[in-house]
């Protein structure tokens, strides 16, 4: 008989390459995570894993174990959303991690929406850029992830998740107000420029690059800040030129700086959970509360 729990010691094992990221994940030590991977090991009665250096990779059987532990775990999940709608029904507390600006743009108001719809659901926010709180998800430190599309991302095809589109957000260019291109500005005139944007490793840096790139030029990333609010007030400064997601600028007080729509970048937002967990009954009513918010944002 394999013990479930150390199906999830290799997933978390496989997620994270090596033994002691997975136990800092499992809240577990180092010692007792390889103590687990010994006794499945034992169980399965093949090899699983092979040692690089420091990190660990999967055989041809840990591989095989590993689609199967998705399918396990998945169904477990299932099994718990079941038992949760027969016995509890629609109350108790539900952990989101989600980047800053779809707190303010989805979520906020899909509390709000909760509180009429679902008035047993409570919503536990921990804000988390998108390429974190995935990983925080199949962690299981949070039960529901708000994120984007990015570089390394799962895919739709992962077995782990289950994926629901959002909303899609624009990038606007943002410049100084006195810029000589302030009014006619357009993406592939600005290659000479000093850009500002997030640091390299947060998504919206890659969208950035990309979308210069798709215009002919690498951007010159002088200043770096992850706070759009610091972006926007170092353009107006007069530091660079910037793009930004158009909810991030929203409601943001724009001293010294003009706003052009460009046509071409954006990120796809949607929320992911852990496969079997969407019937889950603190899960569905978040659901369809950031569904309807996220229809007046604009398409998926």
């Amino acid at each position: 008989m394999i013990d479930t729990r150390r199906l999830r010691t290799l997933r978390a094992v496989a997620d994270h390459g090596t033994v002691t990221a997975a136990a800092a994940a499992l809240h577990l030590t180092p010692s007792a995570v390889s103590q687990q991977l010994v006794a499945l090991e034992h169980e399965v009665g093949h090899r699983l894993f092979t040692r690089d250096g420091r990190g660990v990779h999967l055989t041809a059987v840990g591989k095989i174990m590993l689609d199967h532990a998705n399918e396990v775990l998945a169904q477990l999940e299932r099994a718990q959303a079941e038992v949760a709608a027969y016995t509890a029904g629609e109350a108790g507390e539900i952990t989101v991690a989600c980047f800053a600006t779809a707190i303010s743009a989805v979520l906020s108001p899909a509390i709000s929406v909760l509180r009429e719809s679902a008035p047993g659901v409570q919503v536990r926010v921990l804000d988390a850029e998108g390429d974190h709180s995935l990983a925080m998800l199949l962690d299981s430190e949070a039960d529901l992830a708000i994120t984007v599309e990015y570089r390394g991302a799962p895919d739709a095809s992962d077995r782990r998740l289950s994926r629901i589109p959002l909303y899609a957000e624009p990038f606007d260019l943002v410049l100084p107000h006195d810029h000589p291109l302030a009014e006619s500005a357009i993406l592939t005139s600005l290659a000479a420029e000093t850009w500002i944007g997030p640091y390299p490793g947060n998504p919206v840096h890659d969208v950035i690059t990309f979308a210069c790139r798709q215009a002919g030029f690498t951007p010159n990333l002088a200043h770096c800040s992850d706070d759009f609010r610091a972006v926007v007030a170092l353009v107006g400064a007069g530091a660079g030129v910037a793009l930004v997601p158009r909810l991030a600028l929203r409601d943001m007080a724009l001293p010294g700086v003009v706003i052009r729509h460009t046509p071409g970048p954006e990120r796809r937002v949607f929320a992911a959970v852990r496969r079997g967990a969407d019937s889950h009954p603190l899960v569905r009513p978040l659901l369809s509360a950031l569904r309807t918010v996220a229809a007046s944002l604009g398409p998926a």
